[in-house]
């Protein structure tokens, strides 16, 4: 969704690294998000989970060691992109509690952006009011009053594999150079 975005507006494409904090025995129910940077955002009601720090505190370990990996996979060649003064859409294809999202929009204020913008494809209500709060503006092409999990509103909800984030960061470059 990111490439398609990022073409249509001749703009730059890069990755904010972050990463789902799964449940105890439900690893796809979100209970928060890290960033590469260790900067985690932790669902509201949590409290109301019974989680230990510990485990949370595992969680973000793991994930951080994750993430590094992914950083070292997908963008060999550069650093992250300076988001100093730009307009900056994060883009994900959708969001159930908002923790992911919030978290990269996080990660991006922190890089001074001039205009910081969520795009997302289907939220719950309860994602977006979160989402909110941490853009300028929310771009959101859904948001069913019915909504169990993202991948009810897909035809294909597969994961992108590490082969096609790292192909379409390589290629990205000189597509965007021959719409040009």
């Amino acid at each position: 969704m990111a490439e398609i975005i990022a073409e249509a507006l001749e703009g730059e494409l890069d990755l904010l690294l972050v990463t789902k904090l799964g449940a105890p025995g439900n690893p796809e129910m979100a209970i928060g998000a890290v960033d590469e940077s260790g900067q985690a955002y932790l669902v509201p009601h949590l409290d109301n989970l019974g989680i230990s720090s510990s485990y949370i505190e595992e969680a973000i370990r793991q994930a951080l060691g994750a993430l590094q990996f992914r950083r070292r996979v997908y963008t060999p060649r550069h650093s992250p992109s300076d988001l100093s003064g730009r307009v900056v859409i994060v883009v994900d294809d959708g969001s159930a509690t908002g923790a992911t999202l919030v978290t990269a929009l996080q990660s991006a204020r922190a890089k001074n952006p001039g205009r910081l913008v969520a795009a997302v494809a289907v939220a719950s209500f309860d994602a977006l009011q979160a989402i909110r709060r941490h853009a300028d503006e929310v771009v959101c092409l859904a948001a069913p009053s019915r909504f169990a999990s993202v991948g009810q509103f897909f035809e294909d909800f597969s994961p992108v594999t590490d082969d096609a984030v790292r192909d379409i960061l390589l290629q990205y470059p000189a597509k965007i150079a021959a719409i040009r």
